[in-house]
């Protein structure tokens, strides 16, 4: 279940920092509707990673349909990989 606070609760932040978990962020709420959230630090770094991947891998698959894909032998030609 969410953990869903109003902003002044942050008057008391110790309560409010003391609620957060790695998967489990408070919600701050003014005037009765959402406004902020407070993530773990590794929360953050693990969600700002996985937003980096999925623009390389939406500019990998833009790249491949205006120049075309790379067949296995290319890519392993280009890594200077052999066959094994």
């Amino acid at each position: 279940m969410p953990n869903i606070k109003p902003i002044s609760d942050l008057r008391n932040y110790n309560e409010v920092l003391r609620d957060i978990s790695v998967g489990e962020p408070v919600f701050l709420t003014k005037n009765g509707r959402g406004k902020f959230a407070i993530v773990d630090i590794k929360e953050y770094e693990r969600l700002k990673a996985s937003l980096k991947l999925l623009s390389k891998l939406a500019q990998g698959e833009q790249s491949g349909k205006e120049k075309g894909w790379m067949t296995i032998e290319e890519v392993e030609a280009e890594l200077g990989i052999e066959n094994v």
